[in-house]
């Protein structure tokens, strides 16, 4: 079973404001409180030597740490495969960083983000964490995953998202997400399409950008 596109609202819905994805603001900035799995005082971060080994192999590979379009093509496709809103490549920096994205046109009535989250929020680091694909078509069944941040701030139910790993590195994820839920009897294909896109993302940076 496929889900159709979504039909746009005739106008912005209340309950889904424009707004960008939250991020740590500088100190005196009113940022979101609420983050999943973790002490309010220890920013979910990835650490030091880690993230240093994720920037140099960035560069290594040739991988844009900012917008481009040949990631948003791929997000494009993978949010049409599954029948999701929202579909991104991200790099898991001091920020996770959408270089791929994909969402509703603006005026939609659904939430416009930004190419920039806070660490702290969504479920791309568990993701990265765990090193394998996170279906979660009803982010509500399990209260692991349910007291996040991102399903208030952009009225989401659903998300897939599946590693990308280069010689046992995680760079980041490619996922999807939905303010509908998915029928669990949908989870096994709807994440085996985000992992089929992770590998055309590997293939493309370990093929196309001069490695």
């Amino acid at each position: 079973m496929t889900y159709p596109p979504h039909e746009p609202a005739a106008a912005p819905r209340a309950d889904r404001p424009t707004q960008p994805l939250p991020r740590r603001g500088p100190r005196g900035t009113a940022v979101p409180t609420r983050a999943p799995f973790m002490d309010p005082q220890v920013p979910q971060v990835p650490k030091k030597d880690e993230l240093a080994e994720r920037y140099e192999l960035i560069r290594r590979l040739g991988l844009p740490i900012a917008a481009d379009p040949v990631f948003d093509d791929f997000a494009r496709e993978m949010a049409a495969r599954t029948g999701f809103l929202y579909g991104f490549v991200n790099l898991l920096l001091a920020e996770q960083t959408f270089i791929g994205l994909h969402q509703p046109p603006a005026g939609s009535g659904y939430v416009i983000v930004g190419r920039t989250m806070s660490t702290e929020y969504g479920w791309c680091p568990e993701v990265v964490d765990r090193k394998k694909a996170l279906p979660l078509p009803d982010v509500h069944a399990s209260p692991r995953f349910s007291g996040n941040y991102i399903i208030d701030a952009v009225g989401i139910q659903s998300y897939f998202g599946a590693p990308l790993i280069y010689r046992d590195i995680v760079l980041g994820t490619v996922c999807v997400i939905d303010p509908d839920k998915r029928p669990h009897s949908e989870a096994r294909r709807l994440r085996d399409l985000v992992i089929d896109t992770g590998r055309e993302v590997m293939h493309h940076v370990t093929h196309e950008l001069g490695r």
